[in-house]
């Protein structure tokens, strides 16, 4: 499921069957991005929730969701901007438009199907749109040019180890091939998972059975450890690699991969000729300064023209590997930047980075401790009472006064969770956190660990067996399975 997101998207689970760590509380768990102001009495509110419209008091919500496809990760929303005063919104999947005429969203068709929108930014009668590789620029909303960014000053060809083992770990390095591959890996995971139980179920039980219940529960096991055998030896180089692969995607092992740079592996999709691919994740243009600067996963980039060469801010603010969530312009030298890092406020020309939730001043290598872990996902300042920062756990946090951010609605707070999203929780052990609490990071590490060890350990029991009847069939001149 995690490798077809499209395909699952429209299939969501009510959080009434899901542990109380993901019902919604306060605006917490990513249901806020930001706000976009129509009019003084008309705001509209996104996210994880997808779009509502309410009043300049934030007192009564209304679903703004018509047009945009079922389920809530086809209507996660990124970025919202106006352009012409036309609501526009950027999703998952691809760019909407609000027809006032239907009072529905429209598709707006892009020359690269489902990409993520991570930015809008209108620029006069121009419009700006940003995805994780390219920059597409548009004068009508029908007619869209594809720019793809030079290579920064320095650039060296090579990509982060961290995003090569989760392609691998995908199989996304092979493309949608590589994709299938490990469907097929998932699926025989499981098989080998069932077949071997059941094989170690009934060893134990075979001795206390008579006659026919006997011979048909050896025929049982006898087929089970046959193509456990089999299948087992045949595809273990690609399960050792899928379970070795995946360790190294969460922490502890993550802290050994994060920082590092490896060469593209030839004939794979990050053997790119694009040097930002997949790599854009915010922009803005500063009229003070006169130039574009642009976000990516690593760092912070400036241009005067979407032509010129990228140049890298020598000072650079703190920001998550999970990616920046919150960039605009504060003043003139000042922007705010907010990730899972926190929320700051960096100015690069001056050299300091502010931290706004300690009021604090901060080093670009800054990284939070268990003690001041905030992780900033949305901000707004069109709440009447003063800013407001929606960290992903705590929810609403208003930072200019003391009054508390409105309640959620139940039709807002009930809003179910989409499968993908359910799955990625599974899979990664968060699901278990209400059990285990902070040990529940050290089931992805003790899994691969496990599953290496029974791989190879299984690996070996065969071969021993294997080489023991091939000796025992040149022998005795018979052959045996």
């Amino acid at each position: 499921m995690l490798n077809h997101r499209r395909l699952v998207a429209p299939v969501d689970v009510s959080r009434k069957l899901l542990p109380k760590i993901y019902r919604y509380k306060n605006w917490n768990l990513a249901s806020v991005k930001s706000t976009l102001k129509l009019s003084p009495d008309s705001i509209l509110i996104y996210g994880n929730i997808g779009v509502w419209i309410t009043d300049s008091t934030f007192s009564q919500f209304k679903d703004f969701n018509a047009g945009l496809p079922k389920g809530m990760d086809n209507r996660r929303i990124l970025s919202m901007s106006l352009w012409h005063r036309i609501p526009l919104a950027g999703t998952m999947f691809g760019l909407y438009q609000y027809d006032f005429s239907s009072n529905k969203w429209k598709r707006i068709p892009l020359p690269q199907k489902n990409v993520q929108i991570e930015s809008i930014l209108p620029l006069g009668d121009s419009l700006l749109i940003l995805t994780r590789s390219y920059v597409l620029t548009s004068d009508d909303l029908k007619h869209f040019k594809i720019i793809t960014l030079k290579p920064p000053q320095g650039y060296d060809n090579k990509v982060g180890l961290f995003k090569t083992l989760w392609t691998i770990h995908t199989g996304e390095i092979y493309g949608n091939i590589g994709k299938l591959i490990v469907d097929l890996v998932g699926l025989i995971f499981t098989f080998l998972t069932i077949t071997g139980l059941l094989i170690w179920l009934n060893k134990g039980k075979l001795q206390k059975r008579k006659n026919s219940a006997l011979q048909k529960a050896q025929r049982t096991v006898l087929w089970n450890r046959r193509w456990h055998n089999r299948i087992g030896w045949i595809t273990i180089i690609f399960l050792l690699i899928t379970a070795t692969t995946g360790m190294f995607l969460r922490p502890p092992f993550l802290l050994f991969v994060a920082n590092s740079r490896v060469k593209k592996i030839p004939g794979t999709v990050l053997d790119s000729p694009n040097p930002w691919h997949d790599r854009l994740r915010a922009i803005i243009y500063d009229p003070y300064h006169k130039q574009f600067i642009i976000g990516t996963d690593r760092e912070f980039y400036h241009l005067k023209s979407l032509n010129d060469q990228p140049q890298k801010f020598v000072f650079q603010p703190p920001v998550s590997v999970m990616g920046i969530n919150v960039f605009r312009q504060v003043d003139t030298n000042t922007y705010l930047v907010g990730s899972f890092e926190g929320l700051y406020r960096w100015n690069p020309y001056e050299k300091y980075n502010y931290d706004i939730i300690f009021k604090r001043n901060v080093s670009p290598s800054f990284r939070q401790g268990r003690d001041d872990d905030y992780s900033t996902y949305g901000y707004t300042d069109d709440f009447p009472a003063g800013t407001v920062v929606f960290d992903y756990d705590r929810g609403a946090m208003p930072l200019d006064s003391t009054v508390s951010f409105v309640p959620m609605p139940p039709q807002i707070k009930n809003l179910p969770m989409s499968l993908w999203r359910v799955a990625q929780e599974f899979h990664t052990g968060r699901i278990f956190r209400p059990l285990l609490g902070g040990f529940y990071i050290l089931i992805v590490p003790l899994t691969g660990l496990i599953a290496i060890f029974i791989l190879i350990s299984g690996f070996i029991v065969w071969w021993k067996i294997f080489r023991n009847n091939n000796k025992n069939n040149i022998n005795n001149g018979t052959e045996k399975i």
